[in-house]
């Protein structure tokens, strides 16, 4: 018979465990990617495929613009979204004469499956997609829009920041703890958020072989010297307006922030409205250039 003196340290183990169990379900849960592939639809003569690098086969839209010399933009999207969330944007940049070139990342749309790894893995697409539309316009500028993780994965991952000429980031979180901790504050508030927050950032170390450290665009943003667009949403309580603030003072070059009135994360991420549009063609036109 256990003594009484034990008895309190065994049930504080034990809900511990439990608790780091349920901590590693949710973070099983969270990674689960494959189930956000989408069918594939009918052919689109605008629909190509690009080989990330490490082999994964992505779905991607490809708008010519203007012609071969005209600037490109590529645009990425953010975590269960898809490239058919930026179609409405990609069918106006190309109408304003830029290439675009809109992709699914890895366990995304028409992609291959893979595990979501919060910008981290996404990064290698990045970059492969960014390579592919180079080919296609060589020697002319050209800017990415990187929404929420989409924007993470083009500062972040084993190779560091895309070589863009601009940069365009929506809605994007400053470190992955930070990201973590704002999304259960909502529901079980800041308490419980700083509790749970080293179970499932930690969990970044086994599932992707880095420490949660290394997901953090703050730190990247150092690294960047070109123009950079920074929006967020004044109602985003996911990436709230202060992280926008930290993300952009980090970045040494040309710089404009912009948070969107009355938008949360879900609208600033697929937003369509005139002021958007307003701010995002007067970036591009400054800092890759009118077609």
């Amino acid at each position: 018979m256990a003594s009484p003196r034990l008895r309190p340290a065994a049930v504080a183990v034990g809900c511990g465990a439990g608790l780091a169990a349920l901590a590693w379900l949710a973070g099983t849960i969270a990674v689960a990617a494959p189930s956000l592939t989408r069918r594939r639809g009918r052919p689109n003569p605008a629909d190509v495929r690009i080989e990330s690098l490490d082999g994964l086969s992505l779905a991607a839209t490809y708008l010519p613009g203007a012609g071969a010399e005209a600037p490109g933009v590529l645009i990425v999207h953010g975590v269960a979204a898809s490239r058919r969330d930026a179609r409405a944007n990609a069918d106006w940049l190309a109408a304003q004469g830029y290439a675009v070139l809109a992709i699914d990342l890895r366990g995304h749309g028409g992609s291959d499956a893979a595990a979501c790894g919060y910008g981290w893995s996404e990064a290698q697409d990045v970059h492969a997609a960014l390579a592919w539309l180079r080919q296609r316009h060589p020697g002319a500028r050209v800017a990415v829009v990187g929404v929420s993780m989409g924007g993470a994965a083009t500062l972040i991952g084993p190779h560091g920041p895309v070589q863009a000429d601009a940069f365009v980031l929506q809605g994007v979180y400053a470190t992955f703890r930070d990201t973590v901790r704002s999304r259960i504050a909502p529901a079980g508030g800041v308490g419980l958020a700083w509790l749970l927050e080293p179970l499932l950032s930690l969990q970044t170390r086994p599932r992707l072989g880095v420490w949660p450290s290394r997901l953090s665009p703050l730190a990247a943003a150092r690294r960047v010297t070109c123009p950079v667009l920074v929006i967020g949403g004044e109602a985003d309580v996911f990436t709230p307006p202060a992280e926008t603030r930290r993300l952009f003072e980090a970045f040494a070059g040309p710089k404009s922030l912009w948070l969107a009135p009355g938008l949360g994360h879900n609208g600033v991420s697929t937003t369509t409205r005139q002021d958007y549009r307003d701010h995002l063609l007067a970036f591009l036109r400054g800092a890759i250039g009118v077609p």
